[in-house]
């Protein structure tokens, strides 16, 4: 009824929300793109995209889920087939978010080197709302995924996930703070516009920081995603702020480290990829020398 590649551009243009985008993803003209979309609507008998903005119709969104379950298919299949070459040779794609891609990655990949010195080495760093859908297109094989234990998050159908470490979520103080010399500190220890917010999931978590009266104004919500540049606020006398102990295994020197207490928050570290029969000698020795990392912080 109609060509699958001709899905995969549609994909692309909703994706983006840009005939031109896509084009520039799929290595088309943007005529060629168009030219697939129509003669995709001629072949369905509907639109499948309004043009301005660009979005999928309903037609489109239905054939936007069918592209999808052939993508996973397609993506489990290549990877049960690579499994049958023994992961010799060829390339693993490991996708990480920014801390954990800094601290547990480096010497795991050192490690797959040295065992599988002809497989190529691919590292994405990845924001977790990523993850799923690019192991699902195939685009990476294994990825390091977390949520919070009072916030557990689904896996989705047709990915395995498995267990790597917990993460304690630590206050971090500037250097001369009065509390920098405590055992532990609590969200009522300090006013409420001393925190600087971070994007530490709180959900359902009474007494979070965030949820405190805003008091004197003087607070700083950092909108951001990367626990870095807070921890650079902190470091710059700005504020306090909660950040996952893998960011500040090298905490500069003018920030301080307290353990969280009351209620204490951890955040659960995953290996995360296709659910399949097969899995390549390389990418199983990959997640094996994840946990060894893990187990050495």
């Amino acid at each position: 009824m109609f060509d699958p590649r001709h899905l995969v551009t549609l994909a692309a243009v909703v994706r983006h929300g840009s005939f031109a985008a896509a084009a520039q993803e799929l290595g088309y003209t943007q005529s060629a793109v168009s030219q697939q979309i129509a003669e995709l609507e001629r072949r369905v008998g509907a639109r499948v995209v309004v043009r301005r903005p660009v979005r999928a119709t309903e037609a489109g969104q239905v054939l936007l889920d069918t592209e999808a379950a052939i993508s996973v298919s397609m993506s489990r299949a290549a990877t049960e087939i690579a499994a049958l070459a023994e992961g010799t040779a060829g390339e693993v794609r490991l996708g990480a978010f920014i801390s954990a891609a800094a601290s547990l990655v480096p010497s795991a990949l050192a490690r797959l080197r040295a065992s599988h010195p002809a497989v190529h080495l691919r590292l994405c760093e990845l924001e977790q709302r990523e993850t799923h859908a690019r192991l699902f297109r195939g685009e990476i094989d294994l990825a390091i995924t977390f949520d919070y234990a009072h916030a557990p998050a689904p896996v989705p159908d047709g990915l395995r996930q498995d267990h790597l470490m917990d993460d304690p979520i630590m206050v971090a103080l500037p250097v001369g703070h009065p509390l920098a010399g405590a055992d532990g500190v609590t969200p009522a220890d300090l006013p409420s516009d001393a925190w600087i917010n971070t994007a530490v999931d709180f959900r359902d978590l009474a007494g979070s920081p965030v949820d405190a009266d805003r008091g004197s104004g003087h607070r700083l919500d950092f909108d951001g995603m990367d626990f870095r540049t807070a921890l650079n606020l902190v470091a710059a006398g700005l504020g306090v702020a909660l950040l996952p102990r893998l960011l500040l295994l090298d905490a500069p020197p003018s920030v301080v480290v307290v353990p969280m207490r009351q209620p204490t928050l951890v955040r659960r570290l995953y290996t995360c990829r296709l659910d399949t029969k097969g899995v390549t000698a390389s990418v199983r020795r990959l997640e094996r020398y994840l946990r060894e990392a893990a187990r050495e912080l």
